[in-house]
């Protein structure tokens, strides 16, 4: 299984990004004529060889040319909060451009992705809808060039795997459209909301709107302790510096282990006294969180009334919020915690073309064998419906090209 490991310990940004997926691997000259097939011009972009405090890297900058001349974009840690003469756009007007162009499904499923979880936060930070949101930074054109681009980088790399480090996201003030802000930027803190950041270790913005969108829409884990053969490291030049060296580093590695084995947090509690009718929404409410599994089973309490034992498993990071799930929308009154290792079959989901539409598949692995093949049933019960066809055909139909592939 390959592993793309993000080492996030001077934070991260769309430039350096981009500068640490060439440094790894990705050729500029293919980046460049992907990134072609947008149709926005405006902007050249430019890879350099760069040092910070001795560490060598590649430097990524986008050069502007709105006003018929360059105009270098400042400093990738600004660039997410700093005018320009772009028009705003909206997330539509952004998904329109992505995905009128030529460039392969998987990449603009990822670009929008990554832009959806901007316009989320910006529209909760500044109280609208989220079609009403206009990207004042993020819709310019340099910021499209950093997502698509981080997009296209990790389809040219293909993983099986992402994992992400604790991202420090820096300290101090920034200025930006609506006025000088603290560091972290609003917006940045609500994208990583539920995952693990740490402050202060260099006094300005380390981390993005941008590039902590990148993590979060393509991250499979966040880790402090990511286990993998490692095959290759590349580091992205930002354009700061400070005491320490202002670079992203990422790591290509692999793994031949028959499963992934994660931490994760089971809570439990029994419950006698809540409508049943209630269980459907707390469940759903839990993993839209991010629940990894939610389950109930049926138990006999004290003087033989029957109850439920409600169980959610979850990662550390986001226990706390299945926390307050669980004593704010049911009537339960405690909790049993209890630290647990999860062990997976290594997998991957991809996008099989059938007769009546696409369909997800997930695939299991044991010691880098296919071991597994399963349709998304939410997809096949859409096309199905669609379609006026039995389920089992979709699904026949799938397990038998799998065969011949």
């Amino acid at each position: 299984m390959k592993i793309l490991y993000y080492d996030c310990f001077s934070g991260i940004s769309g430039d350096m990004n981009l500068g640490a997926m060439v440094d790894i691997g990705v050729p500029a000259g293919y980046l460049i004529e992907e990134l072609k097939k947008l149709n926005t011009d405006g902007y050249k972009i430019d890879f350099s060889t760069a040092q910070r405090k001795g560490i060598t890297g590649t430097q990524a900058s986008v050069l502007l040319t709105d006003d018929q001349h360059y105009s270098h974009k400042h400093n990738d840690q600004h660039h997410s909060h700093t005018h320009h003469s772009h028009s705003h756009r909206n997330l539509h007007d952004i998904s329109h451009i992505i995905n009128e162009s030529e460039l392969p499904d998987k990449v603009k499923r990822m670009s929008t992705d990554i832009f959806g979880l901007v316009a989320q936060a910006e529209a909760k930070i500044h109280g609208k809808a989220v079609e009403d949101v206009h990207f004042h930074e993020v819709g310019a054109t340099d910021s499209i060039v950093d997502i698509v681009g981080a997009a296209i980088c990790i389809d040219y790399l293909k993983p099986d795997r992402i994992i992400a480090s604790p991202v420090e996201m820096g300290g101090g003030f920034v200025d930006c459209a609506h006025g000088t802000f603290p560091v972290p930027a609003p917006a940045t803190l609500e994208i990583m909301k539920g995952k693990p950041v740490k402050l202060g270790a260099a006094p300005f913005e380390t981390a993005t709107p941008t590039g902590v969108a990148i993590l979060v829409a393509l991250a499979d884990e966040f880790t402090a302790s990511p286990a993998f053969s490692l095959l290759k490291t590349g580091y992205g030049i930002g354009h700061r510096d400070a005491d320490i060296p202002n670079v992203l580093r990422v790591c290509l590695g692999e793994t031949g282990a028959a499963t992934s084995t994660t931490d994760a947090v089971l809570m439990e509690c029994n419950i006698d006294d809540m409508n049943p009718e209630r269980y459907a929404y707390v469940m759903e409410r839990l993993f839209t969180a991010g629940a990894a599994d939610v389950f109930l089973q049926n138990i006999v309490m004290k003087k033989t009334r029957p109850a439920v034992l409600l169980s959610v498993l979850c990662t550390p990071e986001k226990e706390a919020e299945m926390e307050k799930i669980l004593f704010t929308e049911t009537t339960t009154l405690g909790l049993r915690c209890r630290q647990v290792k999860r062990k997976t079959l290594d997998r991957q989901t991809e996008w099989v073309d059938t007769p009546w539409g696409k369909v997800r598949v997930k695939k299991a692995f044991l010691n880098q064998k296919e071991l597994k093949t399963k349709p998304e049933y939410d997809d096949c019960e859409a096309i199905a419906q669609k379609n006026g066809i039995r389920i089992d055909d979709i699904y026949q139909y799938i397990y038998e090209k799998s065969k011949k592939d």
